[in-house]
């Protein structure tokens, strides 16, 4: 006997005021980004953060840009060539659907590195900061397709099989569900927790990558491919497969290039800070100077003479869905 449940009754289009509609995605994609505000607030707010509320502010909306236009971008390449080469303006019909989380992840990239050089801060410290925002904006992302009934999984008898209005009479795997609760609640917990332990430089934005990448990886098994892509090879291998092979590989070798940093622990919870004290907290300086904060701060006298006396370098400032659901 095959189980299967049925599809509920939802409407993607949450209100319509005349011909505009307001859309359940658009809703969730914004309270993706507040709540990812609101927790960056929270973070900035712990002693020796070298993080503003002003500056949460800021990031979030560079990153806001960066995952909008890399989102699109990025599935144009990636899924829609053909419709690109068919239409040069198919880039701009953004009404028709159509974001890839890899393209945005590109993207805001792209604008952490122009906020950190805008900021003055470092690369790894804004990424470090930011990535464990970013898994809640995930599972709202893909709330928003199971709403509108898209990115079903394959078929499946299992008890739990839904039978989407747009995948034919069969029981399907609710794939954009699994990766809700894996790349969405089950990441954010790993991420939250273990930026709060102060890890060293690089190794929170490592983390992300490695556990997205294998969640999305995983999921990719039970996941029916783009219709007009299939497999690329062996009946099994997904494009989200293979742009998510890079995340990892990326991940593993950031992990063990921050833990394997002479520097560690001296430059450890950069991004973090939580509990450190300013005077006492490491800055980006200190760390590319490759001092510690107590040499940075004490003058340490040669001479008797005062134009003899020589310090070491000057303290400088230092320091996440939200969510792109693709195809």
């Amino acid at each position: 006997m095959q189980f299967e449940i049925p599809y509920p009754e939802l409407d993607p289009i949450l209100f319509s005021i005349g011909p505009a509609s307001v859309r359940w995605y658009g809703v969730l994609f914004v309270v993706g980004f507040v709540i990812a505000w609101l927790l960056g607030r929270y973070r900035a707010r712990k002693p020796g953060s070298g993080w503003t509320s002003d500056d949460v502010i800021d990031l979030i909306l560079y990153a806001a840009v960066g995952l909008l236009v890399g989102g699109r971008v990025g599935y144009v390449l990636f899924y829609g060539m053909d419709n690109l080469l068919a239409d040069p303006l198919y880039l701009f019909k953004i009404t028709e659907g159509g974001n890839s989380f890899h393209g945005g992840l590109v993207g805001v990239l792209v604008a952490l590195w122009i906020f950190g050089r805008a900021k003055g801060r470092n690369f790894w410290d804004v990424t470090d900061f930011l990535v464990p925002l970013v898994p809640l904006g995930l599972f709202f992302g893909r709330i928003g397709n199971f709403i509108n009934g898209e990115l079903w999984g394959a078929p499946t008898d299992l008890p739990w099989g839904i039978v989407f209005p747009s995948g034919g009479p069969e029981p399907r795997h609710p794939s954009m569900l699994y990766e809700a609760i894996l790349e969405g609640l089950v990441l954010f917990a790993i991420l939250w927790i273990y930026s709060a332990r102060k890890p060293p430089r690089m190794a929170a934005s490592g983390v992300f990558l490695l556990g997205y990448g294998v969640f999305r990886t995983l999921v990719e098994f039970v996941r029916e491919p783009d219709a007009h892509i299939g497999y690329l090879a062996g009946g099994w291998l997904t494009m989200g497969m293979l742009l998510s092979a890079p995340m990892i590989v990326a991940g593993v070798v950031l992990i063990v290039l921050a833990y394997r940093d002479p520097r560690w622990p001296e430059v450890g919870g950069a991004a973090a800070g939580a509990g450190a004290s300013p005077s006492s907290a490491a800055t980006p300086q200190d760390a590319e100077a490759g001092t510690s904060p107590s040499s940075a701060a004490t003058p340490q006298v040669t001479s008797p003479r005062p134009e003899a006396a020589s310090s070491g370098p000057a303290a400088d400032t230092k320091p996440a869905g939200p969510a792109l659901a693709d195809g």
